[in-house]
């Protein structure tokens, strides 16, 4: 492991996402009173104010919202270049992470796959579907 890359730094709040992806799912919280899904982990529903937020598994599957291709990194441990996105998901919900893809595009289709991050494990990131 790269010393100097960040590692995310799980908590109680944020552990069942790091669970799921562990298990080689993506799960995201859904609001149990208003059913959208939420994203980046909250401890109540930015829409309605819920408080009971489970972790569901997605489908994984969406479309490119919007990229960027890094090609000057000014974080430790990132090769560049490389290219992170916002990615529209089926259910909704935007999430976030690497792109692998030789020629990125908005609207492009894509799936989560997981990469292993050294001395951390799998996080999610989106590939070409």
């Amino acid at each position: 492991m790269d010393p100097a890359r960040p590692v995310p730094a799980p908590s109680p709040l944020t552990e069942p996402y790091w669970a799921a992806c562990r298990r080689g799912e993506l799960a995201l919280q859904r609001c149990a009173d208003c059913t959208r899904f939420v994203h980046l982990p909250e401890t109540s529903c930015p829409y309605c104010g819920g408080t009971n937020l489970p972790f569901t598994p997605v489908s994984g599957y969406g479309s490119v919202h919007t990229f960027s291709t890094v090609h000057r990194t000014f974080l430790p441990g990132f090769t560049p270049p490389y290219t992170v996105a916002w990615i529209d998901l089926a259910e909704g919900v935007r999430a976030f992470g690497t792109l692998h893809a030789a020629e990125p595009a908005i609207g492009m289709p894509v799936r989560v796959c997981f990469d292993d991050l050294p001395g951390f494990g799998p996080v999610p990131s989106w590939r070409p579907a």
